[in-house]
């Protein structure tokens, strides 16, 4: 790991010098205009919002079940798309299986709940 981050800054060294030594902008990747990585990099992060609020609809809905005393979370997986969930896996019963559904209804943001739960 040590080897691997000791490249990794070798090589940022060298670009930077590289760029320097042509009166570029350090950070600019050879071949590259800065608009283009800029545009690039607004891109990538434009994503992030998106990610983020998926993760945090998936820990709102796993800690509401974990608390609850009818639903198992550790057998109900919990993924997210946007404001859309979908739950998967077997639960015990009938009663868990809705309550399962209900908790991640009742999750403020989430549209639409995809319910793939069995009853074992």
């Amino acid at each position: 790991m040590r080897k691997l981050i000791l490249l990794f800054l070798a090589g940022a060294v060298a670009v930077g010098a590289y760029n320097y030594s042509n009166g570029r902008d350090i950070l600019q990747l050879p071949g590259t205009s800065a608009n283009a990585l800029k545009n690039t990099v607004r891109e990538t992060v434009g994503d992030a919002p998106a990610a983020v609020t998926a993760a945090a609809f998936t820990s709102k809905i796993k800690a509401k079940m974990a608390l609850d005393d009818l639903v198992k979370a550790a057998d109900i997986n919990v993924d997210t798309d946007g404001s859309v969930v979908t739950l998967t896996g077997d639960v015990g019963s009938r009663d868990e299986q809705r309550r399962a559904v209900r908790i991640a209804t009742e999750t403020a943001g989430v549209t639409k709940v995809v319910n793939h739960l069995r009853v074992r």
